[in-house]
């Protein structure tokens, strides 16, 4: 049985970036606010004093920072986008670790990428066993898959690093035995430091923006870009080729998609098993940037890059903010631990503008929990010197919590993401 499927164009005024970073909507108003967010930040240093808040060096950072969460991200689109929640990205980047760092130091960098995409797509074809064919519950499945992960990885440890000559006794590989290639643009960073010169002055917004350019121009990995390239990779696939159109419909409606005869079932492995070994490449990428693997380097990055996925609205450019989101404020408690502080100057003025924003469309409620919360969140900034360590630490973890529970109200799953499908059932 052969049928034809539509690849579905761009609404009238939608050009492709339009529709990859906002599903349809209006990409002006994401570049005022990108702008806007700028202008923010600037002020926020320019009244803290924190200039490690828009530096080069926490701009680098957080690129690199970002792109682990964004695979794991990148991952979750596809296996949920199909229908099935991966709860087991954690536990598929854990096998991405372990798999890059083995063989990484026999091998080199080559070798790191193929054992991390390997071990993270043999994770992912377990969830795919047990959640399409057996029908298991998908958290449930996903749970088990971080609890294996973590003992199947500290068994192998033990069996081939008992005799780790570089130290570290079982809890580290050996380092790499090469390192992946980086580049700096030319255009930015060849000759004169001119946006460094600009960076040092401190001038507000032009510091800023010289900052934010010279940290991801200088000394950006291959691999780092390639990585980027693949959000709009995904956007293509998924959104404009006919198997992306299929297996979108697989998580929609499956028993409609089997009934045009669309291979549920094939294309919910195939989901999956992608999501695997984007989430085991992400694994690889904290390889890379420790030269080394260490049992538990993910600590807990599968989870944020889950939540980047969620408050992206599972789309490709929505979970590039989030991944991107998360990895400054991972690189700003590295950084600097007293610039996180300067991080509630920038939440009391976002909560004030959302409580105007609610009071213009007549939410009071809202309004004013939001405005005594900016209130908190000023005073805290105006009486806090330095955050305890243990905070600091946490600051991805805190921000991970205050994005999503303000964007939860505007998300739109797959419909049928996390049911069990069955032929014939529905």
């Amino acid at each position: 049985m052969s049928t034809a499927t539509a690849v579905p164009t761009a609404g009238p005024g939608r050009g492709p970036v339009t529709e990859l970073f906002l599903g349809g909507g209006r990409a002006r108003r994401v570049t005022w606010l990108l702008v806007g967010l700028l202008v923010l930040f600037s002020a926020v240093r320019v009244i803290s004093g924190q200039q490690a808040l828009t530096s080069s060096s926490t701009f680098g950072a957080a690129l690199l920072l970002a792109v682990p969460l964004l695979l794991v991200a990148l991952g979750g689109l596809f296996a949920e986008r199909a229908g099935v929640v991966n709860i087991g990205l954690e536990g598929m980047m854990i096998l991405g670790t372990w798999g890059a760092g083995w063989a990484g130091y026999q091998w080199g960098w080559v070798g790191a990428l193929v054992g991390g995409a390997l071990f993270g797509a043999l994770g992912g074809l377990l969830h795919a066993v047990a959640t399409v064919t057996f029908g298991v519950d998908h958290v449930v499945s996903g749970v088990a898959i971080n609890i294996l992960a973590a003992g199947v990885v500290r068994f192998l440890s033990e069996l081939l690093y008992t005799d780790n000559a570089a130290g570290g006794g079982v809890t580290q590989s050996p380092a790499l035995s090469s390192r992946p290639p980086s580049f700096s643009l030319p255009v930015l960073s060849s000759g004169p430091d001119l946006l460094g010169d600009l960076e040092s002055r401190h001038w507000f917004l032009v510091s800023d923006l010289a900052g934010l350019l010279r940290g991801v121009s200088s000394g950006v990995g291959v691999l780092t870009v390639l990585a980027v390239l693949m959000v709009p990779a995904a956007y293509l696939l998924l959104w404009r080729t006919a198997f992306g159109l299929r297996l979108r419909s697989c998580g929609e409606n499956p028993a409609a998609a089997d009934s045009l005869g669309v291979p549920v079932y094939r294309l919910k492995y195939i989901a999956v098993v992608i999501s695997g070994t984007l989430a085991g490449l992400g694994g690889v990428f904290l390889v890379f940037i420790a030269n080394i693997y260490r049992e538990g380097q993910t600590n807990g990055r599968g989870f944020i890059g889950l939540a980047a996925l969620i408050f992206g609205n599972w789309r490709p450019g929505g979970l590039a903010a989030g991944a991107g989101l998360f990895g400054f404020a991972d690189a700003l408690q590295l950084r600097s631990q007293t610039a996180v502080v300067a991080l509630l100057l920038l939440v009391a003025f976002l909560l004030a503008a959302v409580a105007v924003w609610q009071a213009v469309r007549g939410k009071w409620t809202q309004a004013v929990i939001a405005a005594a919360f900016a209130a908190a969140a000023l005073a805290a900034f105006l009486t806090i010197e330095e955050l305890p360590d243990g905070i600091v630490s946490f600051t991805p973890h805190l921000t991970t919590l205050l994005v999503l529970s303000l964007a939860s109200q505007r998300l739109r799953p797959p419909k049928a993401d996390g049911l069990v499908y069955r032929r014939g059932e529905h």
